[in-house]
């Protein structure tokens, strides 16, 4: 198994923002970063609308608008958010460590918050749609 070279955050960033950032090397973990960096910088609820707006634009860059879901955005901004509220860390590296189930994309942690039927909805995809799934924590 080979590691990937760890990225400096100014450049993947920069070149998320301005979608120069190679579409066949912006998989889930880097959009969970970069989630993760717009909550750091804008706070809630700022950075839903920072970062959906910045996520439609990078699609549109690379091809591929249709790509863009709402509910998937928001739902992973919010756990973010959560998640840093109830355990602040000083860096990604931290937050990567502590949160490793953000991270993974099959299974991903929004099956314990939704239906398949509900996620993967046209409706959702274009609409926010609040988890359907009971959770209970112990």
């Amino acid at each position: 198994m080979t590691e990937t070279p760890q990225l400096d955050e100014r450049q993947l960033l920069a070149g998320f923002l301005d979608g120069s950032f190679p579409g066949d090397r912006f998989h889930h973990e880097q959009h969970v970063h970069v989630a993760f960096l717009f909550v750091r910088r804008h706070g809630m609820p700022q950075a839903i609308e920072a970062f959906s707006t910045a996520l439609k634009a990078f699609a549109v860059a690379k091809g591929m608008p249709k790509l863009y879901h709402e509910t998937i955005t928001r739902a992973y901004l919010l756990l973010i958010a959560e998640r840093l509220a109830k355990a602040p860390v000083d860096g990604w590296d931290a937050f990567a460590l502590a949160n490793a189930d953000l991270l993974k994309w099959k299974p991903s942690v929004l099956d314990r918050y939704y239906a398949p039927e509900t996620l993967w909805s046209d409706f959702a995809r274009t609409t926010f749609v609040r988890p359907d799934r009971f959770i209970c924590r112990q």
